[in-house]
């Protein structure tokens, strides 16, 4: 090819590559373009900072001259084999630093100087185009020249998207059901309900992530958030996470959450690993911690976004229980206000909530027959008069401040000395109205004590009693909009299957996890 413009280079190299103009300072004489592009001295594999051209930040120096000359390399871009969403190390070296994605086939690489595996991929294989994973700028290789072309800029924003608060504020009203996405094979999807690779058995965690990603007040920090490096790792990860799975304008309806949970496993020393099943409810309490602490949080209440959103306070009486011998060991121990009663208060991230074990016997007739409660049944453990007795102690429990959101565990598995058993109880709740005002003690300028469900976690495993983690799959009922009605729909989410389901199925499966939301 015999490029026809005035000022290219006479000596531009034979080959299939397209030719490329050299850049020409005005001022200086003609005969400098027979002389070797000023580039080719550069020979550091961690320039990022620097740009061989000396034309800044955007290239706009070099707009009239190599800034066209890689117009030729960008229809060479395959989008469709672009995945952001695992750890940003060089598929070579293994290092996450100066780390560039290759436009052409996906695959990463280190550096971009002359020793670095970028530059050796961008001759061996004729893929030129590349992007810094951490500044989202585009090079060409080996030439190594900044492109600034407004047509790259979708594929800026699905490697780092960005949220504003008009962006964020619509995201939990029925106007966000009206606009539906579209990924590049044209089909729709909803942002913020979209399926999560079970990559191996992390199904319980995928679970988890998509029930705080939808608490408001969470979701909008982590989607405005720019945290620096600084910052915990872990954090950084599940903020860059929120934000490809509320991004509007993905390549793939669907997304990877690999590069959180690798950190996850070693942020937890190996206790919660993608290779093996676990318990959603210890992996939210230690991510619950965890974040916080990595927030800055302290002790104190309201001392983290985290702490402000889930964390309320409980009162718990204990008195120990005493036989008498008119009762006979018929009659159930009860408080005694004549003795001493022991109350403490003591914050809460979640309440755990006690099923009613299963009938024993059962004949042929009600083994098909599964027992159900209602949610304000189970929920009396929190009134201040019902008490449980353990270990020749009495408690009743009463909360006394109500946070924002409130998460609730149903036990469903107890062990013995044998096995874990499973509690098939199905709980009966409404999605909209609970009021939790009949187990708060607080005065009347507390806020509202009405809460509607926002996420539900189920499990699904064999037709059996005893737990089975291995067979145990992992589902989350998500809502969309608010106000219900036509307002509101709610989509059921297992890995990467997402539907939408009607609202009277939700409370048939055996509910593990709940968050609430106060109206």
């Amino acid at each position: 090819m015999v490029s026809t413009r005035a000022n290219a280079r006479p000596d531009a190299e034979s080959g299939d590559r397209p030719v490329k103009r050299a850049k020409i300072d005005s001022e200086t004489p003609a005969e400098n373009n027979a002389t070797s592009a000023p580039h080719d001295a550069v020979s550091l594999d961690n320039e990022d900072d620097e740009d061989p051209y000396g034309e800044g930040e955007n290239g706009a120096g070099n707009a009239d001259g190599a800034a066209r000359g890689s117009d030729l390399y960008l229809d060479t871009i395959n989008r469709a084999a672009l995945d952001f969403d695992f750890e940003k190390v060089c598929s070579v070296s293994l290092s996450n630093i100066n780390t560039y994605g290759c436009l052409v086939c996906g695959k990463y690489f280190q550096g971009r100087g002359r020793k670095s595996y970028a530059y050796a991929h961008s001759i061996h294989d004729d893929h030129h185009v590349f992007i810094n994973l951490e500044t989202a700028k585009v090079y060409v290789l080996p030439d190594g020249y900044l492109v600034s072309d407004p047509s790259l800029e979708d594929i800026s924003f699905v490697l780092a998207p960005k949220f504003t608060p008009a962006s964020v504020s619509t995201l939990s009203t029925p106007a966000h059901l009206s606009k539906p996405s579209y990924d590049l094979s044209a089909k729709p999807y909803l942002p913020g309900y979209i399926g999560l690779n079970n990559i191996k058995r992390n199904d319980y965690m995928n679970v988890v992530i998509h029930s705080l990603l939808h608490v408001s007040s969470l979701r909008d920090y982590l989607l405005l958030s720019a945290f620096d490096t600084k910052r915990s790792e872990l954090l950084r990860r599940f903020a860059a996470l929120a934000k490809k799975i509320w991004n509007p304008r993905l390549f793939k309806s669907q997304v990877s959450p690999h590069e959180f949970l690798q950190e996850v496993g070693r942020a937890s020393g190996g206790k919660f690993r993608l290779e093996s099943q676990g318990d959603p409810v210890e992996f939210l309490g230690w991510l619950l911690n965890r974040l916080h602490k990595d927030l800055g949080g302290s002790k104190k209440k309201n001392s983290s976004p985290l702490f402000s959103t889930f964390q309320g306070e409980l009162r718990m009486e204990v008195q120990q229980v005493v036989v008498r011998p008119d009762t006979a060991g018929q009659a159930k121990p009860l408080f005694d206000i004549d003795r001493e009663i022991k109350t403490t208060v003591s914050p809460f991230l979640f309440l755990a909530v006690d099923l009613p074990p299963p009938p024993l016997f059962q004949d042929s007739v009600e083994k098909n027959i599964i027992p159900q409660v209602g949610i304000h049944t189970v929920l009396a453990k929190y009134d201040g008069v019902t008490t449980q007795e353990s270990r020749g102690q009495l408690r009743r429990y009463k909360c006394q401040r109500l946070p924002p959101y409130i998460i609730l565990h149903y036990k469903r598995f107890t062990k013995n000395a044998f096995v874990e058993e499973r509690n098939p109880t199905i709980v009966n709740f409404p999605l909209r109205g609970v009021d939790f005002r009949e187990y708060l003690d607080a005065p009347p300028s507390h806020p509202p004590t009405v809460y509607d469900l926002v996420a539900n976690v189920t499990q699904e495993s064999v037709a059996d009693t005893a737990r089975n983690q291995e067979s145990t799959v992992w589902k989350v009922h998500l809502r969309a909009g608010s106000g219900g009605g036509d307002n509101e729909k709610w989509f059921q989410i297992q890995d990467l299957i997402v539907e939408e389901i009607r609202k009277e199925m939700i409370f048939l499966g055996e509910t593990v996890l709940q968050i609430w939301e106060r109206r």
